[in-house]
């Protein structure tokens, strides 16, 4: 009894809700229309060109590979694929980059796995994340000809991070931040968007949030870092909360977030183990989305203005990095 209460008193100390960080009426630095049909094109693409994206069906995730690789190359952004082996056949991470100036002294990864569970096309999972991050880099590189900004952001997709490889070392993420330690990449912040476009009138915690406060209607962002995190965590939270349009919420877990197993399930925990500062931005997945890792998870469930909205918040977030 007494480890259960010393455990619940931990959780009330680190898990608090902070303000959604509603601003005032703002002129969007995006054009959402135009955001938001976008998104739904890639949604097309991703879910319905071309389908499930599992191991089961490797050509299908060499062919999200080459959309990815081909986005890029199409808008003018270099890139590159970083390919190793799994089983009998070849998976790459996909490695873009801007750089806004010379010698940046901060450097950012945003990342989303764009693989998907057995027998789902992974509409919200991950192909909605998948979508957020190509038009962030969309509208960040056409901001580079108007604005110098003191960093440089890579944007990296990665395979693999659903079962049966989720937790291995074949995931994708653990590839790239295996190397990226070995190699002493200098990373600021990874900002791992993990199911980014589900909203729903009902919102659920894992426990004890629950009895913390939080919103009980699922139309916010979450940002969830760990400790070693909680300058990052709180750099894009006050960015975020100039968007008037996305309400946001904060999460800071101590111990890597072994206390609460369900906000390591993606790609930033493998930053987290590495020692580097990372972030989840998420809709809080099956917390909030009954289709979690099934067959009904389609792209017509998804919520366009609130992902195109994301895209908004994340370009304020880079936007304030003026020399």
């Amino acid at each position: 009894m007494k480890l259960y209460v010393v455990g619940f008193s931990i959780f009330l100390m680190v898990f608090t809700m902070c303000p959604d960080g509603m601003g005032g009426g703002k002129t969007p630095m995006i054009d959402i229309q135009q955001t938001t049909q976008r998104l739904q094109d890639h949604l097309g693409t991703l879910t319905r060109t071309i389908g499930e994206r599992s191991v089961l069906v490797p050509k299908n995730i060499e062919r999200t590979r080459d959309y990815i690789e081909n986005f890029y190359q199409s808008i003018g952004i270099p890139v590159h694929c970083e390919p190793y082996e799994y089983r009998n056949f070849t998976v790459s991470n996909v490695v873009a980059e801007i750089s806004f100036c010379d010698n940046p002294t901060k450097r950012y990864v945003v990342g989303a796995h764009y693989d998907s569970v057995v027998g789902t096309v992974g509409a919200d999972d991950n192909a909605s994340a998948v979508a957020v991050q190509l038009e962030t880099a969309r509208q960040l590189n056409m901001l580079k000809d108007r604005q110098e900004l003191d960093m440089a952001v890579k944007f990296v997709s990665f395979p693999l991070e659903e079962p049966p490889t989720y937790g291995t070392r074949h995931m994708g993420s653990r590839v790239y931040a295996m190397k990226a330690w070995k190699e002493k990449e200098q990373i600021d912040g990874m900002i791992c968007l993990e199911m980014v476009g589900y909203t729903s009138p009902q919102q659920d915690y894992p426990f004890p949030l629950m009895f913390l406060g939080y919103p009980k209607k699922g139309d916010y962002i979450g940002i969830v870092g760990d400790f070693g995190s909680r300058s990052f965590t709180a750099s894009l939270f006050k960015a975020f909360g100039k968007n008037p349009n996305l309400p946001a919420i904060k999460l800071t877990v101590p111990m890597g977030g072994y206390l609460l197993p369900s906000v390591r399930l993606s790609d930033h925990a493998s930053f987290w183990d590495r020692g580097f500062k990372a972030v989840m931005i998420t809709d809080t997945a099956f917390y909030r989305n009954p289709h979690y890792h099934m067959a009904s998870d389609t792209m017509e469930k998804l919520d366009y203005g609130f992902m195109a909205q994301l895209v908004e918040s994340l370009v304020l977030f880079f936007r304030s990095h003026e020399p």
